[in-house]
């Protein structure tokens, strides 16, 4: 037997030993050292201070229900339906959009006023949602931070100390990056995701566009803990041209974005 199959073994046996799930956008087994309940935990934990931290929710309850509406399209596409999701508007300036483990996506009012249409939007959902559902954001905030310290602050009783160290993490968690190897595939799903929810999914494409222009004017926050959507862009045309190239006429929704989002944050 080669020393690749014995260490392909090897790894496979280790993980089956540690804690292992299969990541349902790749098939493949993954070590993950995190339950699924921890994963709520951690969401019902932290979710409150990044609302916080970034200027609240935008206070607008028909702008929330359709960022909601449209995030729930793609929830119930994904490989895990079954779990509870939150798309949620934040008032924050900055470029930005991210998830925590246990069903929470947040985008910022920065990100939006950029964003041109719902298919758009859904493109940014649909790569959060991957994030969340091969678990991504929770080895991640593992392997940086460490669980065990994000799970203490969870289970410790509430003190000024605790709600410190939260409001510390909390920040880390904001600034967290992502592999390139999970962004390739949080773009492919995503992609996947919303050209079953029915949208176009060249709004994926437009979106790293968007974004690759803002970043020759400024910083952008999303390419901080994302990689440049430069290279990105090639493999996602390439996609949509050998599987999609028959949905271009899925849902775009220009005018519903414009009445919905953007003429309620930008007068």
């Amino acid at each position: 037997m080669s020393d690749k199959k014995i260490i392909s073994i090897l790894s496979l046996v280790l993980c089956f030993c540690a804690g292992c799930s299969v990541n349902p956008i790749t098939g493949k087994p993954e070590l993950m050292l995190v339950s699924e309940s921890e994963d709520l935990e951690i969401g019902l934990k932290y979710s409150p201070e990044i609302e916080k931290q970034l200027g609240g929710k935008i206070n607008d309850a028909s702008l929330q229900a359709y960022i909601d509406n449209v995030g729930q399209k793609i929830a119930v596409v994904c490989h895990r339906p079954e779990w509870e999701y939150h798309f949620t508007a934040l008032e924050d300036e900055s470029v930005n959009a991210f998830a925590l483990p246990g069903g929470y996506v947040y985008i910022t009012k920065g990100l939006l006023i950029n964003l041109k249409s719902e298919a758009q939007l859904a493109a940014i959902f649909g790569h959060e949602t991957v994030h969340i559902v091969a678990r991504d954001t929770a080895n991640m905030m593992s392997n940086q931070i460490g669980m065990n310290l994000l799970l203490s602050a969870v289970t410790s009783e509430e003190t000024s100390e605790t709600v410190m160290t939260v409001a510390n993490l909390t920040k880390q968690i904001i600034a967290l990056r992502y592999s390139r190897k999970d962004e390739y595939e949080a773009d492919i799903g995503g992609l996947d995701y919303m050209v079953k929810a029915g949208y176009d999914p060249r709004g994926m494409v437009e979106t790293m566009q968007m974004l690759q222009e803002q970043q020759k004017v400024r910083p952008i926050e999303f390419l901080t803990t994302h990689p440049s959507p430069e290279n990105r862009i090639g493999y996602l045309k390439d996609k949509i041209q050998t599987q999609y190239s028959n949905f271009t006429d899925n849902r775009v929704g220009k005018e519903d974005y414009q009445r919905n989002v953007l003429s309620r944050i930008t007068n």
